[in-house]
């Protein structure tokens, strides 16, 4: 049994140590906004927070997440950044299948934590990592830059 804090709440996993944090959120959890892409850690559809920084919850063992404050997209309906960058993907049309989306503003809304004014070369670097299958890469800039915006005027508009 581990004990991990998801979203503020404690949650005791059941399962080995090497699970992956995808599979305990998702089977274990219930929690499935998080999703199954690669499970190599190279397209970015299984993005979590762990103390703010974005992981890839596909290849981290819920033993190295123990203890440490867990975040996922669940959780970004109470994070104020976690809201600006949602409106800003809905004002932005920036979904299509909607697949990537939840590691697509996970990335973001870390990105928008550590530096509140990104360049467009600090966005594509980053997001790099995720993967959008439908092109939509230039609503996602669009969004992030909308968002970064909005929070240095502070919040929603």
């Amino acid at each position: 049994m581990i004990r991990l804090q998801i979203n503020g709440q404690i949650k005791d996993v059941e399962g080995p140590d090497d699970m992956p944090l995808l599979w305990a959120l998702r089977d274990e959890l219930g929690m499935t906004g998080t999703k199954f892409g690669c499970g190599m850690a190279m397209c970015g559809a299984c993005t979590v927070h762990m103390d703010g920084a974005a992981i890839r919850s596909c290849v981290t063992p819920i033993s190295a997440v123990a203890g440490r404050a867990i975040s996922t997209i669940e959780g970004m309906e109470v994070d104020p950044v976690g809201q600006v960058v949602q409106q800003a993907w809905i004002e932005n049309n920036v979904a299509q299948c909607g697949y990537c989306q939840a590691g697509q503003i996970m990335t973001a809304v870390s990105l928008l934590k550590s530096t509140a004014k990104p360049s467009e070369e600090q966005i594509d670097q980053t997001m790099s990592g995720n993967i959008c299958r439908c092109g939509s890469y230039p609503r996602i800039r669009a969004a992030i830059q909308q968002a970064a915006g909005q929070l240095a005027q502070g919040g929603q508009q």
